[in-house]
């Protein structure tokens, strides 16, 4: 692609001016390196960068809403259709369920027909899912009806972590995620909101929920007409064009000022299943894998299990409602404390102080008399446990083959999920049989086991290209 020569001066493809006045030699120089080095050089943001962490962090805000519709609208069910403890908890386990297949499911697909098609069919499923669920007529019907969301749901929120890694500049890899992640997290406010002014309207409302829990239809038609193919995932797979090609001059032309020169590496082969069971990446698989597991069973035996706790405790109903809902406050804040410090420093290290700050606060949680210090420990552990969700997403997103991406990221975050599944009959024995502490000792011990295990087995990544990580350019671990 020769740039168009103009009155004005220097011009590369599709108008963006060649700020740092290089020869017409050195501009066909940068435009004949492969478009991920072009896209890799990018000195900041650009404005169509901002409208797609927009756009993504949309489509997470309803995959978090909708995860959460089950929770608010299951007390309404469960008055009407009059189930057990166990049917209740049967629904939510049909749910991760789901999520553990679409979490390999999907990664698998993104990694064979490309992130966009599957990130945009994958919305969809959840969503009609979703909405099917206001018409459930019986506990079966809801039970299939929830595992089918939870596929759909688990294979976006794979898709959109691996996006993020791949379409923006390496240097804002972490603190993207961390924003997506935040956005994402309005779902939570949104979603409680909704269910707030619809179940209290009467018999059979609690359907609605599920109605608005579906409104990720409305990214999902967006994202078809906005969001382009990974380049990265393109150039791997061989199927670059035109488009593509002028996408990645659009996002050059945006920047004023010089643009550094592209580095170009060895190009990245496709990977097989093979290669996930290498020596090379084996090891990445298993590390991030215990890692998400002990980390979401730490995440979610905490948070699902603190009302019903907080009650058997002896604070009343309305009390444990009321700490909850000051605790639910903090996510939102977690996420944005990710942005100064998971670009800063190696992540693995990072996650590694997050957890040990996550387990002292848990047990002070538990072992606490006063309600005062309960809620601060107790704030604090919602805090950071999302400041380390966001730590963990980018580096997840980061160590794997650009083929293999949203396999290997899939593997472990069904592995997170199937934790959640088995961690919940965990929970409970170890409530009744050791009482309120115990818990919070246990959910506060798999946080630091999951912080130990990735700062002692896990890769650097700071500072590193995805191509370096991947094991393309030399020393790759």
């Amino acid at each position: 692609m020769e740039p168009v020569i103009d009155k004005g001066g220097e011009h590369a493809p599709d108008g963006a001016t060649l700020h740092d006045n290089t020869s017409r030699d050195s501009a066909s120089h940068d435009s004949a390196a492969s478009l991920t080095a072009r896209l890799e050089r990018l000195p900041h943001l650009t404005r169509t960068h901002i409208g797609w962490i927009v756009l993504l962090g949309v489509l997470f805000l309803c995959d978090v809403a909708d995860i959460n519709s089950l929770s608010y609208a299951l007390p309404a069910i469960r008055t009407e259709w009059g189930l057990s403890a166990t049917q209740v908890g049967a629904l939510t386990s049909w749910t991760f369920l789901g999520m553990l297949l679409g979490a390999v499911g999907g990664g698998r697909l993104a990694d064979r027909i490309g992130r966009r098609p599957t990130l945009i069919a994958a919305t969809f499923f959840y969503a009609l899912a979703c909405i099917a669920c206001a018409a459930a007529p019986n506990f079966a019907t809801l039970s299939v009806l929830r595992f089918f969301t939870g596929l759909g749901l688990q294979a976006v929120t794979g898709v959109l972590i691996i996006y993020v890694a791949e379409m923006f500049p390496g240097r804002y890899r972490g603190r993207l995620q961390s924003i997506m992640l935040s956005v994402g997290l309005l779902g939570l406010p949104v979603m409680a909101g909704a269910a707030r002014l619809i179940v209290p309207l009467g018999p059979g409302a609690w359907r609605w929920v599920f109605v608005v829990g579906g409104f990720g239809i409305i990214p999902a038609v967006l994202a078809i007409f906005l969001l382009p193919e990974s380049v990265r995932w393109q150039e791997v797979r061989g199927r670059v064009g035109a488009a593509t090609a002028a996408l990645v001059a659009k996002l050059e032309g945006q920047i004023d000022g010089p643009l550094p020169k592209p580095v170009d590496r060895a190009p990245e082969p496709v990977r097989g299943l093979a290669d996930l069971r290498s020596s090379r990446y084996l090891g990445r698989v298993v590390a991030i894998s215990v890692t998400l597991a002990l980390g979401n069973l730490g995440y979610y035996g905490f948070s699902t299990w603190v009302p019903t706790l907080l009650v058997q405790h002896g604070y009343t109903t309305a009390q444990a409602l009321t700490i909850t809902t000051i605790l639910a406050v903090s996510p939102f804040i977690g996420a944005l404390a990710a942005l100064p410090i998971t670009d800063r420093w190696e992540r693995k290290y990072v996650s590694l102080v997050l957890c040990a700050l996550i387990a002292v606060a848990m047990v002070v949680f538990g072992v606490t008399s006063s309600p005062v210090v309960l809620v601060v420990a107790g704030f604090f552990v919602t805090l950071l446990l999302q400041t380390n969700v966001a730590v963990q997403y980018a580096y997840l997103a980061e160590i794997f083959p650009t083929s293999l991406r949203g396999l290997g990221a899939g593997i472990a975050n069904g592995a997170g999920r199937l934790a959640v599944v088995l961690g919940s009959f965990l929970i409970a024995a170890v409530s009744t049989g050791l009482g309120f502490t115990a818990v919070f000792v246990t959910t506060g011990a798999a946080l630091l086991l999951g912080g130990l295990n990735l700062a002692i087995f896990g890769m650097r990544t700071r500072n590193r290209s995805l191509d370096e990580i991947a094991g393309t350019s030399p020393n790759p671990d």
